[in-house]
């Protein structure tokens, strides 16, 4: 008879996996040791492994569900049925909300999917492509001459470079919040996209006019410029960040019209 696994089971591992992004924020996916990480918990290596079989699936659970809680964001932006201009501004504000409460979460996604196995690499690049997608629709709904125009990719990667790397120079203490840098970035964007409505420029080749998901999870999985980590071991265990989704209802990959990159 199989062993059954107790009631709290679930909730010993989001604290355990909410201990893994912090220290592998702060130390390096590379660096960090298993060691360290049942260390930080409090808890023996042994029963660590009880809860997961190894490092490599702690960090793919770590960039798994950080992008379903950003793709749930999405699916609830687009429930509230916008206009096209608040729609945007909408999910930049929310992702910047996510970036700034599940801060370690997003250092390790843009950081270190490198590490990731092959097949669990390809499962969290078919999700960014997704949310890439995502906001490439909405650019398209305040400027629909950038549909299946060359410049969507580019505009659309530039959104992102805008927000992604945020967490490098927007410092807690420092004199400007992330809810207060929201509507600046929208401001600029939204902006420079309206100036673009009479700019559209001709795709070059048929391999410029692909999806805007193609290689679109560099955006989000970037190494250049990846900041230094600290080298800071004091790691309090952190809550689990209360908008990521539950195990118990993770969201299903959704079917996307474009083809899958290669």
């Amino acid at each position: 008879m199989a062993r059954q696994r107790a009631a709290d089971f679930e909730q010993h591992r989001d604290a355990i996996l909410a201990v893994a992004a912090r220290l592998f924020a702060d130390r390096g996916y590379a660096a960090a040791s298993i060691a360290e990480l049942a260390a930080a918990c409090g808890v023996s290596k042994a029963l660590l492994y009880h809860y997961y079989r190894d490092k490599e699936q702690l960090l793919f659970d770590i960039a798994d569900r950080y992008i379903d809680s950003l793709l749930g964001i999405v699916d609830e932006v687009a429930a509230e049925a916008r206009l096209p201009d608040e729609h945007l501004r909408r999910l930049i504000e929310r992702f910047m909300q996510a970036y700034e409460h599940a801060a370690a979460y997003h250092r390790v996604l843009v950081q270190d999917v490198k590490y990731l196995s092959s097949a669990h690499r390809r499962r969290v690049n078919r999700k960014q492509g997704e949310v890439v997608d995502a906001f490439a629709a909405a650019i398209v709904g305040v400027a629909p001459r950038l549909e299946r125009d060359a410049l969507l990719k580019p505009v659309t990667m530039t959104l992102f470079g805008m927000i992604n790397w945020t967490f490098t120079w927007l410092k807690d203490r420092g004199p400007i919040t992330y809810a207060q840098m929201a509507p600046v970035v929208s401001a600029l964007f939204l902006g420079g996209v309206g100036s673009l409505a009479g700019a559209a420029v001709p795709a070059r080749s048929a391999r410029a006019s692909r999806s805007v998901r193609a290689n679109g999870h560099a955006l989000l999985a970037a190494q250049v410029g990846a900041p230094r980590r600290r080298r800071n071991t004091a790691l309090p265990p952190p809550p689990v960040p209360a908008h990521l989704p539950p195990r118990a209802v993770r969201r299903p990959a959704r079917r996307s019209s474009t083809k899958e990159s290669t």
